[in-house]
């Protein structure tokens, strides 16, 4: 069965650091294909914090289409609600086997995920590999995950990768827009250009804090 990543996020918006993550990912543990999985809300943000789900799948559309290993997928932006990583995880158990699907995913979020911070985090450490992306001021080691574990079982399908040195964030690129300073070569040019013709993150500073 292929091996297959699952790059699950916000993508408010896409950007360089998201694709260098998932193409390593692709690399390091020879995955077939690696889908994008723009979620339609995110559980802890307001509607109003978020980019209309559409435009963000619109722009990684956009963004993976000259990478034959990548696609995006509308699982969470056609699901109705917050959008919970398990769920999506659950149904793509339908398809694939917990050895051969790997959920790639930052630093961050893996820390509160063993934490117990995720919608049953405990459960879903248990339906595929995890992939944790280190980042700049970020670092990440598997002896910092074991003590912080909560969830009551061993991590051995969870993976530490390490990424190129890549410290570009949505929100920097969201006030860059909204300040009117450049973001060319922080995302494909293509990302850059719906912004501009959709009019995205033309909102006070203020507001994206």
């Amino acid at each position: 069965m292929a091996r297959v990543g699952v790059m699950g996020g916000t993508f408010d918006p896409v950007h360089y650091g998201h694709l260098v993550t998932a193409e390593e990912a692709r690399v390091q543990f020879t995955l077939e294909h690696v889908f994008f999985v723009p979620n339609r809300y995110p559980p802890h943000k307001a509607l109003d914090q978020v980019t209309d789900p559409e435009h963000r799948y619109t722009m990684t559309q956009r963004a993976v289409q000259t990478n034959e290993r990548f696609s995006v997928s509308r699982i969470e932006i056609d699901r109705p609600g917050p959008s919970f990583t398990i769920d999506t995880l659950e149904a793509l158990r339908k398809e694939y086997r917990a050895q051969d699907l790997f959920y790639i995913t930052g630093a961050d979020a893996i820390l509160q995920i063993v934490r117990g911070e995720w919608e049953r985090s405990a459960e879903l450490l248990t339906l595929c590999q995890f992939i944790a992306a280190s980042r700049p001021g970020f670092p990440l080691e598997v002896h910092d995950l074991r003590k912080y574990n909560v969830t009551g079982r061993p991590l051995d399908n969870l993976h530490v990768m390490e990424i190129p040195a890549l410290a570009i964030s949505s929100t920097d690129i969201r006030r860059r827009v909204a300040e009117g300073r450049p973001i060319r070569y922080l995302l494909p040019d293509e990302v850059a250009e719906h912004i501009a013709e959709q009019g995205l993150y033309r909102r006070s500073v203020r507001s994206l804090e």
